[in-house]
């Protein structure tokens, strides 16, 4: 079975250009995305702040930009399994995801760019997916996947 990392964040910051550098989007492929909230602030503790970004995600689906595989929404941060569609590159379907949830919650709320990773043909999805659900688990907010409410994966 293959493991996946531990995500990186830090994205801000004097390198956050180097992450971007070489970034390509192929329609069809499969990324890993994580985006952080500025300061690594809790905005997605509110009930409505954290399904203002499953909304995001889901006109991102019925639009066809992004077929999601799971989602996980974290108090301080995005993580989205997706399979880009033919239609944007991915730095503008995140680039809309962050600005739609923006613009409903009022302000500048995240952190400049994301971390994304390119999921190869032969790493194994659902535990990409199980990885993303058990986050709080991880984090210590819930004893129990099923307990936190921001998520969803297609394999569930």
């Amino acid at each position: 079975m293959h493991h996946v990392l531990p995500l990186q964040f830090g994205i801000d910051g004097p390198h956050a250009a180097d992450l971007r550098k070489g970034r390509l989007s192929q329609p069809g492929g499969v990324y890993l995305v994580t985006t952080v909230t500025r300061e690594r602030l809790p905005v997605f503790d509110c009930f409505s702040s954290a399904r203002c970004v499953v909304r995001a995600l889901q006109i991102e689906h019925m639009t066809g930009r992004a077929l999601t595989l799971a989602f996980m929404v974290m108090p301080d941060h995005l993580h989205w399994l997706l399979t880009l569609g033919s239609s944007a590159p991915l730095s503008q379907v995140v680039r809309t995801v962050k600005s739609v949830v923006a613009h409903h919650l009022g302000g500048r709320i995240w952190q400049q760019g994301f971390h994304d990773h390119a999921v190869r043909a032969e790493e194994d999805l659902p535990a990409i997916g199980r990885y993303i659900v058990k986050n709080p688990v991880r984090a210590g907010l819930v004893g129990k996947a099923g307990h936190y409410s921001h998520w969803d994966a297609v394999w569930v």
